[in-house]
This record gives C-alpha cells, structure tokens and sequence, in this order.
C-alpha cells in the first residue's frame, strides 16, 4: 500500500485502468468456460439439516485494505480480519512486514458460513479478485507481503486449492503461470486496528478513491448474485 503513495495520481489511475481490463478478460474467459467445470454447483442441504457452524478461509491477494473490503460484499461471509501470515517473525508490526524481511504475507481471514457461501465459491472469488500470475507484487504493491497466496485450514482446503489451480492451468485461463503459494495455515497476527474495515471507515483515501473503488466494483458486476442486501 504504502508503494501506491510514491506514484502520482495519474500514473495510478493509468495502471489501475490496465489492471481491471484484464480482470475484466479474464472474469469473461473464467466465468463462461470454467463456471460449471471447475467450480461445481453449491450442494443444498435438505430442510432441517442447516449447517450452524463456522469454518475460516484464509487468503493474501495484495493490499489487505483492498481484499478486506472485497470479501465482505458477499453474502455468508461473517467476519474478515486483516493481518499478517506465513512469516517468521512473531508480533510484526506493519511497518516491519513493509520490509519485506519478515516473511510475512498481508492476508486476511474470511470467517464463513459453509451453508449460505462454500470454500469453493470463496476460491472463486479468490481467483477473481486479483492477478494470481503476478509474483510477488500488485500491480505498484511490490514485495513478498504482497504475494499471492492461500493458507489452507485442513487438507480438504488443501486438495481444492490444488485442483483449481491445476484446473486453471490446464485450460490456460491466465496468459502466465500462476504463482499463488498452498501452504499450510500457521499462526495469523491482526494487524493493527486502524486497517480494519480501511476502505469502510475512509472511502475518500487517495487509494481507495482511486485503486478499490473501482476493482470493488468490478467485483460486485462479477459476483452481483453472491453480494450481501
């Protein structure tokens, strides 16, 4: 994030344009090739037989201010925390993992409701929501904090994190490889409170103005039928 505040306005808005065009090809490309082949319909669960518990997602696609206030749009989703994972570092601050020394990834927490939205849609959406060819960086976010990457919870999160991303590669959805890291979920740190909920509580900050708002609303386009009243 902090990278985005060297560039001038201008040469921002221009990368941003480039980026959501291609998020735009590829949604397309995604959505009606792989739509009912890589990501199978929601199983509905029988009357009376509602899921009450809650699983975790955890994922890193970049700035956590711009994945946060993704994830929360869509409907089952219940909490999404910001933080820190995949590191070395116990306790970092975000001004160490800015470093880019720590090993840490900005990610964020996704606390879910398995029968309203399943881990299967959350990859979706996961994949959608950024450049998962882009190694080690988004767009102007440069550095391994920035990395693209999934924490799986349990082996099945694990064994479907594997298979969309071997599925994708296959039917060659994104022009490059990608490069989003599977490992396992270790510890995760909250980042401080004044990233929670960033693009909620500062909407007219240069970088939400000029960066989420309008991946924010190619996201909601694309997931229109999945988003929270």
């Amino acid at each position: 994030m902090a990278d985005y505040c060297r560039f001038a306005l201008n040469k921002t808005k221009s990368n941003m344009k480039k980026r959501i065009f291609l998020l735009s090809v590829l949604s397309i490309l995604f959505l009606s090739v792989f739509a009912s082949q890589v990501f199978p319909k929601q199983t509905v669960m029988p009357a009376g037989k509602a899921v009450s518990r809650t699983e975790t997602a955890t994922f890193a696609s970049g700035c956590f201010w711009c994945e946060e206030a993704k994830f929360t749009q869509l409907k089952g989703v219940i909490k999404v925390t910001s933080g820190y994972t995949g590191g070395e570092v116990p306790q970092p601050s975000y001004e160490l993992v800015c470093t880019g020394t720590t090993g840490h990834a900005e990610a964020c927490n996704i606390v879910y409701d398995p029968s309203v939205i399943t881990y299967d849609e959350l990859l979706e959406a996961f994949f959608l929501s950024h450049d998962p060819t882009q190694l080690n960086r988004q767009g102007n976010d440069v550095g391994p904090q920035y990395r693209s990457a999934i924490f799986y919870h349990d082996d099945a999160q694990r064994q479907k994190a594997a298979y969309y991303i071997g599925k994708l590669t296959e039917k060659k959805i994104y022009p490059d490889p990608i490069v989003t890291e599977v490992k396992p979920f270790t510890t995760f740190y909250n980042a401080e409170d004044y990233h929670q909920e960033y693009y909620k509580k500062n909407p007219n900050q240069g970088y939400c103005r000029y960066v989420i708002q309008p991946e924010l609303a190619k996201f909601k386009k694309i997931f229109k039928n999945k988003l929270k009243p």
